[in-house]
């Protein structure tokens, strides 16, 4: 289903093309958000017309092994068929209805009993949602205004956190003080200058930005935001719409020992229905049923439905055995080819959620020529975003990914010397420094 003879020969006078033109007439920029190809190599299609289990179909009928997995909500596959029986059965009794349906109650329950810290949750649409929430929580239960994150952390596309502040005034971001991920140091200096007015301390399950080397997160630094929390109120609010259930069947910073008070999920644990939560412990139950906050469609019973089966999955399956088992292996094959060929790579983060980024490439034009070719042989990677495995995948399919990128690598080698930067990334981190 992968590999050289997968894909059509070019994008001229092709479906997705024809779609980006019509899009450009009614669409700002043809496309905006995460998905926007524009800062990828015009190898890449913008638009794909179906996906099964770990893979994906362009316009254009093009296969290619998705390892971005939608940028997070293909957990257990795409089209899992115990996941969309139980969307398709609630669908026939109803899904946005003037009411919530009781499937609402039952995902609750199911959420509470799987994530250790929690006590209550809290359902709504995206995680710019969940987070907003939790901040909002934050400064209800304490009465204070500040909050503190890491530099260069995503929590959202809302004014107060996006990382891109065209539109924004500065006061969206006024009680925002930053710190430096897995830094005591930093992150005591930031709770000093909040002093008596810390409403909350974010935190990535792990040091997942784009464009740089990912960090896993250090105990000490983890301990001591719980331990400032502790001494001044404020809550600890773990972000793991991007990380939750990908590195444990709990919240993610189970694996260094540390509870939050809140955290917020979304992207997989409906294996890819519109769904994403906010989970929090009995002390920021008062506080949670203090803020006004809705949506039309948050309680919406189609996507819960499929969220209790995905958590169903999540419990009785191996799907994060799998992954990592399969993550390890294409950790490996891919240091060994690049090895091979001469390239250094730099693989950090998760196994499986792998930022792969090459040494002597600051302006990322091998990584970008790398990426293109991986896509033209039907490999779906990023160039500076992590991606994603899922429990779709099979040995096979990483042994194709990595044949790929033995071909992908030899290509690149012959073409080292006449690569050159993408201009609009180039643009684009300028102007975020």
């Amino acid at each position: 289903m992968t590999g050289p003879n997968a894909r059509a020969n070019s994008l001229v006078n092709s479906q997705d093309r024809a779609l980006r033109e019509r899009a450009a007439a009614v669409i700002p920029n043809g496309m905006y958000g995460h998905e926007s190809v524009r800062l990828l190599p015009p190898e890449f299609p913008q638009f794909f017309a179906r996906g099964q289990g770990a893979h994906l179909w362009d316009a254009d009928g093009n296969c290619y092994l998705d390892l971005m997995c939608g940028y997070g909500p293909n957990l257990l596959g795409y089209g899992h068929p115990k996941i969309d029986a139980a969307a398709a059965a609630q669908q026939r009794l109803g899904d946005a209805m003037t009411g919530p349906s009781p499937v609402m109650v039952e995902l609750a329950e199911a959420f509470v009993a799987l994530v250790a810290h929690a006590d209550w949750a809290m359902f709504c649409k995206n995680g710019t949602d969940a987070t907003t929430m939790a901040m909002m929580t934050a400064r209800a239960h304490t009465t204070k205004r500040k909050i503190i994150v890491a530099k260069g952390a995503y929590h959202g596309a809302a004014p107060w956190c996006t990382p891109v502040p065209t539109g924004t005034l500065p006061d969206d971001r006024a009680h925002s003080i930053t710190c430096l991920y897995n830094d005591v140091e930093s992150l005591e200096a930031a709770a000093a200058a909040a002093g008596d007015d810390l409403a909350g301390i974010f935190a990535s399950p792990f040091k997942h930005d784009a464009f740089v080397d990912q960090q896993l997160p250090n105990i000490a630094y983890a301990k001591r935001a719980r331990e400032i929390c502790d001494e001044t109120g404020a809550l600890l609010i773990v972000d793991d719409v991007r990380a939750g259930f990908r590195l444990a069947r709990d919240c993610s910073w189970s694996s260094v020992g540390v509870k939050p008070d809140l955290s917020c999920w979304g992207k997989s644990i409906a294996n890819g229905y519109p769904i994403s939560a906010l989970l929090g412990a009995d002390k920021a139950r008062a506080a949670a049923g203090l803020i006004y906050v809705t949506g039309s469609f948050w309680f919406a019973a189609v996507p819960m439905a499929a969220a209790l089966a995905t958590l169903r999955e999540i419990s009785a399956s191996e799907y994060l055995e799998r992954s990592e088992q399969l993550g390890l292996m294409l950790r490996a094959g891919l240091r060994e080819a690049a090895t091979r060929h001469g390239f250094a790579l730099r693989q950090t983060g998760p196994v499986q959620m792998p930022l792969i980024l090459f040494e002597e490439d600051a302006d990322f034009r091998i990584g970008y020529a790398w990426s293109a070719q991986m896509v033209k042989r039907g490999i779906y990677v990023h160039p500076w975003h992590n991606m994603f495995l899922c429990a779709a995948m099979t040995e096979r399919d990483i042994a194709e990914a990595l044949q790929a990128a033995d071909a992908s690598f030899e290509a690149l080698k012959a073409q080292r010397t006449q690569l050159v930067p993408h201009t609009g990334l180039m643009a684009m981190l300028a102007a975020r420094h």
